[in-house]
């Protein structure tokens, strides 16, 4: 039973966990303004540019679970402190590479940091908010509305600091927010619950270089070619991993992942849903970075000056719509609603010109594409947390965080090979991009048809019952 008894430092909390949030997507927004800039400096190629983005999320999104776990049995509060001084550490890595693998090393570092950070920032908002379903969607509106935040400060920030001082300080600013968070958190945050268990390192491992090779052979499939053995051999590898970890799981007296919380009340349903609307938006966001400098011919500043009202359009609406609407209709009919949304603004972006402006080409599709993302993200998020046992909050919020991150990686994989199948890379200046933008408005319907089809529940759902169990406690 969750506690009823409100925290009056919640609202201070809350701010330092929005600000991970924040960190956390802030991390794979303010690379893209710089690619361009990283790639000229360390001779990526175009297809394997993605790596820059995919060697975060790998590790981010395979380790989620892991980072879960790891704050259900040691307490939220010491993960999230480790993970900030991880992220920290890694993005001085990154910050001062000479090489691509140097680089490369370094974001998946960051990844490492990021899966201890999310998890465990969203346990302990669901353990401070647990008292109120009206509260708690307040602040996972507020929460999910950081993400944006992060994303509009990735690009804006990304854009400033390539075009005034180096590529190289997109990843070192990382480093102060990290201090400024440790220091802050200790006498804010609630220390959580420490429980007995073990961990299930071997799962975490097989679920890791699965989703890893699955990327992989994804990516170098229109290289090497899809029948390769190189690509074959990734592939099947990837399957088999992801079938030794389902059998870790099973059998394990202390899985990583507990598979009969998959039967908890559209949570199947709602994680699928999740994975499918990061697999359109993220490949979106990249490839729109692209667009707007390699085609459109916007420097550093001004393409990410122009992804702000976007991401700007996001957060004014999951913080003053999106709740209100969830409140009236529940979570279904805005999931299906936002995916179909944001469905046609990505079409829309796919028919833009290759000499068109920026103004009549770009910026109306974005806003669309926006109002689809703010209303279908806290409604899925909602959706895949409700029903989980309140013992195993860490989780859920590590399966549904898991779910977005894969979804991400494995979309931007897909669209990255259809574009590339296309031309993506060519001397056309356009090339690809089209194919892109189609490729991720289809994963976005194919969202939509999952959640009319499998997502089911009364109107409003209480979501507070996802919630920890008990009353935080604050370090003095």
């Amino acid at each position: 039973m969750a506690s009823s008894t409100p925290d009056p430092r919640r609202w201070w909390a809350l701010a330092i966990i929005a600000v991970a949030q924040f960190v956390v997507i802030m991390d794979t927004s303010i690379i893209g303004v710089a690619l361009p800039e990283i790639q000229a400096a360390l001779a990526f190629s175009q297809p394997d540019l993605s790596w820059v983005f995919n060697a975060y999320v790998i590790a981010f999104g395979g380790l989620l679970l892991l980072g879960g776990r790891l704050a259900d049995l040691y307490g939220a509060r010491r993960v999230f402190m480790a993970g900030f001084a991880i992220l920290g550490a890694a993005s001085l890595v990154t910050g001062f590479a000479s090489s691509d693998s140097v680089l490369l090393a370094g974001r998946a570092l960051q990844g490492v940091g990021s899966a201890l950070i999310a998890p465990a920032a969203l346990t302990m908002l669901m353990t401070l908010f647990s008292h109120d379903p009206r509260e708690l969607t307040k602040a996972l509106a507020l929460y999910g509305a950081a993400a944006p935040a992060g994303g509009t400060a990735g690009v804006f920030l990304g854009g400033v600091l390539t075009a005034s001082l180096d590529w190289r300080w997109v990843f070192l600013v990382n480093v102060p927010v990290a201090i400024a968070v440790l220091v802050a958190s200790r006498g804010v945050l609630p220390t959580g619950l420490r429980r007995p268990g073990r961990l299930d390192i071997a799962g975490a491992a097989a679920a890791t270089a699965a989703l890893s090779l699955a990327v992989f052979g994804i990516v170098r499939g229109p290289v090497a070619g899809w029948t390769s053995t190189e690509t074959i051999g990734a592939l099947v590898a990837a399957t088999a991993l992801f079938a030794i970890f389902v059998r870790l799981q099973a059998t394990n007296r202390e899985p990583l992942m507990r598979l009969g919380i998959w039967r908890a009340t559209n949570l199947a349903a709602a994680n699928v849903s999740m994975a499918l609307l990061g697999a359109a938006w993220i490949p979106t966001w990249f490839f729109l970075n692209l667009y707007l400098q390699q085609v459109l011919g916007l420097g550093a500043f001004d393409g990410g000056v122009a992804l702000v009202p976007m991401t700007l359009t996001i957060m004014v609406l999951m913080v003053g719509v999106t709740g209100r609407v969830v409140a009236r209709f529940g979570f279904k009919r805005p999931l299906i609603a936002g995916l179909l949304v944001l469905a046609g603004g990505i079409t829309w972006l796919s028919i833009a010109p290759a000499d068109g402006s920026y103004l009549s080409s770009i910026l109306p599709a974005t806003l669309v594409a926006a109002t689809g993302m703010s209303l279908a993200y806290i409604p899925a998020m909602l959706a895949a947390l409700a029903g989980a046992r309140p013992e195993e909050g860490g989780l859920a919020a590590g399966i549904v965080n898991t779910t977005y991150q894969g979804g991400s990686a494995l979309g931007l994989a897909i669209v990255t090979a259809v574009a590339t199948a296309s031309g993506f890379g060519s001397e056309a200046p356009a090339g690809g991009f089209g194919p892109a933008f189609i490729g991720a408005a289809a994963i976005a319907l194919i969202g939509a048809g999952v959640a009319a089809i499998a997502l089911h529940g009364p109107a409003r759902e209480a979501a507070a019952e996802a919630a920890p169990s008990g009353q935080p406690q604050f370090a003095d």
